[in-house]
């Protein structure tokens, strides 16, 4: 269990920050406690915790959800009313508003009419500046896109200040919860409270004049569900920065590692601009500009998504609560226990994946039939994104790449 009070938290954020072996910290359980059911006991973040990391294990608490609630350790950093931190009826509500938001058609339209030429802008002053650090630039051009279609920002110092409040939020949500000047929890609290004000002070501001914008907060604004009720004005601020924290970075992270792997990887990169080329050799208007009603004819791109997601570990980790004593494989997991799914593990485990290191979107070709991996990734997929958004945001970026110049 680790140190009083600490318990094994400082080797958890040893392995994942400063070693880049996280990986390692579940194996160091396994070689001392065996492989067994893959549930083990630890201590993190202040309160006693299991973490689960079987296919099995996983799927288990990941759909037994009235046995296992959400649970992030720190929910006021994302918000108490967001969706990531509600549950039953109210989850489902807010589920129910943020897709219809998402998946209105000028949303899906707008991805292809600001995004794309928003990727295109950004290509071009990549190739005037030769050499880039390829993760700084995407993140630039990923968050500017999300400020577009959030809240209608456009890039300006305040939007540059937002973007530095999200960095210390997501670095608040990683560290040790210890409330004073000078640790990562206390400056995140500063950052939210910062981000409450700007989106609260716009939220205002649109009221005021009765303003709608073509975009996500304007769609959480005015949405109404069957009994003609909107979203709160803290609903609406807290699942606007909820959404941000889990888009920017997984969509940033995403095109970052697909462009690296793709870079060493011709043979991938070869038939990636295949089909982007043929797809855009097939169209009569826009030739070079890529729709929602295209993405179903991606299907290579798709499957290099696929491998991006399950190589890059976007997601290692997912949190849960055990509402109540629950036994699974001999094992008694106490009410009020923290329940970490180690996602990460099942992804690079050669149990379930051919060389798993290795960058191969092909595999994808083959079905998943070990119980828990396959549904896991589809699971990730409906969870992140609204998927058909998040899809097209990184397909976007690969389609230009591939298309400008013929270099990644």
């Amino acid at each position: 269990m680790g140190l009083p009070f600490l318990g094994e938290t400082l080797s958890l954020l040893w392995h994942f920050k400063l070693a880049r072996r996280p990986d390692a910290f579940i194996a160091a359980k396994r070689r001392a406690h065996g492989a067994g059911a893959g549930i083990y006991r630890t201590h993190l973040f202040g309160s006693p915790a299991v973490i689960v990391c079987t296919p099995a294990a996983n799927k288990f608490v990941l759909q037994s959800a009235d046995s296992f609630g959400v649970r992030w350790p720190v929910p006021e950093l994302v918000g108490h009313t967001s969706v990531v931190n509600v549950e039953g009826a109210s989850h489902a509500r807010l589920r129910g508003f943020i897709l219809a938001a998402i998946n209105r058609p000028s949303s899906l339209q707008t991805i292809a009419t600001v995004v794309q030429p928003r990727v295109v802008a950004a290509l071009a002053a990549w190739a005037d500046m030769g050499t880039i650090v390829a993760a700084t630039e995407i993140k630039k051009v990923t968050f500017a896109n999300i400020c577009k279609m959030f809240i209608s920002m456009e890039p300006s110092p305040l939007t540059c200040q937002i973007d530095r409040w999200f960095a210390g939020l997501v670095a608040g949500l990683r560290a040790f919860p210890l409330d004073f000047p000078g640790t990562a929890f206390h400056g995140a609290r500063k950052c939210r409270r910062k981000l409450n004000a700007v989106f609260r002070q716009e939220l205002e501001a649109r009221k005021k004049v009765d303003k709608e914008c073509d975009d996500l907060m304007s769609g959480l604004m005015h949405m109404e569900d069957e009994q003609g009720k909107k979203l709160s004005d803290e609903e609406v601020v807290d699942n606007i920065v909820s959404l941000v924290v889990a888009g920017y970075e997984s969509t940033a992270s995403a095109i970052m590692w697909a462009t690296y792997h793709l870079a060493k990887s011709p043979a991938a990169l070869a038939k990636l601009r295949e089909e982007n080329v043929a797809l855009s050799e097939s169209k009569t208007s826009s030739p070079l500009m890529i729709t929602h009603d295209d993405l179903p004819k991606m299907k290579y791109t798709a499957k290099v998504v696929e491998e991006t997601i399950r190589m890059a570990n976007i997601a290692p980790m997912v949190h849960r609560v055990a509402n109540k004593d629950v036994e699974y494989g001999g094992y008694m997991i106490p009410a009020g226990w923290s329940v970490l799914v180690w996602v990460r593990s099942l992804h690079t485990d050669p149990s379930f994946y051919h060389d798993p290191l290795t960058f191969n979107p092909d595999r994808w070709d083959e079905a998943r039939d070990v119980p828990g991996v396959w549904w896991r990734l589809q699971d990730l997929r409906r969870q992140h994104a609204r998927k058909a958004a998040a899809h097209h945001h990184v397909a976007s970026p690969l389609h230009w790449i591939r298309v400008s110049d013929g270099s990644c």
